[in-house]
């Protein structure tokens, strides 16, 4: 009968190299997250996902990486950073979307010392600043309802500090081309009602097709047994996925462009720059993590826009 050999596990300070706990007589078949465990009732205070432990200085240990399998010997030596106050990820785009939502609706209502007084609580004579409206709010309204309701997330979280960047970044945004969009001196695009028609076409269309992409990624998540690359359904908004790895990035680009368009503004073409730069790393990542892991990957796939990128 083998006898079990057990870890012990030194946990010192990144910064200071501080001995901050020595747990004995680890099972070898323990995981990281199980370490974070053992560690957060020494520390009550440092919960798992605060805690980052690594065996080197940069790289982090994923939660279900096992003790055995790492390059120690029985005694293992691992070093803590303290990642500041977490929240949940449908928490933190709950925050991030709620509030472009109702940043949007105080400027379309004119609330006053917005605009001058005598705007207080006036509407636009042009029918696209209220169509504006009617997207905006849309497409928040549906950002929550995915976050609430289509979104599977797993445990991970993010930094207080980040999200507050983050929401300073959507809110501002929001704030910004709502601003220009319902100001009292705003002109309607230069080409009239055949500019905002199309326009408005090519909104709905990504919009619906960054939904269908969203329902499809959920049902791969709850119903693969064996982990798979997502593919081309029935529904024809995947069919994008013959092109792309990530489909529901390039709706989301050619709503915002749609918008931009809609609403000839300079402020959302710019939204729509920087999210298309921000999800083009994404994208790019997300290709590169696929063609990596599953040897059979569609060759002809790019990472956001079909045949070039």
């Amino acid at each position: 009968m083998s006898r079990t050999t057990f870890f012990e596990v030194e946990i010192l300070d990144a910064k200071t190299k501080e001995q901050l706990c020595f747990l004995d007589k680890v099972e070898p078949h323990s995981t990281i997250g199980e370490i974070k465990s053992l560690f957060h009732k020494l520390y009550p205070h440092w919960y798992p996902a605060r805690q980052a432990l690594t065996l080197h200085p940069r790289k982090s240990l994923r939660d279900d990486e096992v003790l055995q399998s790492l390059p120690v010997g029985t005694t293992a030596t691992m070093f803590f950073k303290d990642l500041g106050p977490q929240l949940g990820w449908t928490m933190v785009f709950l925050a991030e979307y709620l509030g472009p939502l109702l940043t949007y609706l105080l400027f379309y209502f004119r609330v006053p010392y917005i605009y001058s007084q005598g705007f207080a609580f006036t509407s636009s004579p042009h029918p696209v600043v209220t169509l504006a409206c009617a997207c905006h709010t849309c497409h928040y309204i549906k950002r929550l309802v995915e976050t609430i309701f289509v979104h599977r997330f797993s445990h991970g979280t993010m930094p207080l500090r980040t999200i507050v960047w983050n929401c300073a970044y959507y809110w501002g945004f929001s704030a910004w081309l709502a601003y220009y969009i319902n100001h009292p001196l705003y002109t309607p695009p230069s080409y009239g009602d055949q500019q905002i028609n199309y326009a408005l076409a090519v909104f709905v269309m990504c919009e619906l097709g960054n939904f269908s992409i969203h329902l499809t990624l959920n049902r791969l998540k709850n119903g693969a047994r064996n982990r798979t690359f997502p593919g081309p359904t029935k529904n024809p908004f995947t069919w994008l996925y013959f092109f792309v790895s990530c489909p529901n990035y390039t709706y989301e680009v050619g709503t915002w462009v749609g918008f931009s368009v809609m609403t000839q503004c300079v402020p959302v073409a710019l939204f729509a720059l920087l999210g298309f730069i921000q999800m083009t790393i994404w994208a790019k990542g997300k290709h590169k993590a696929y063609s990596r892991e599953f040897k059979d990957y569609p060759s002809l796939r790019m990472a956001i826009i079909p045949l070039i990128l």
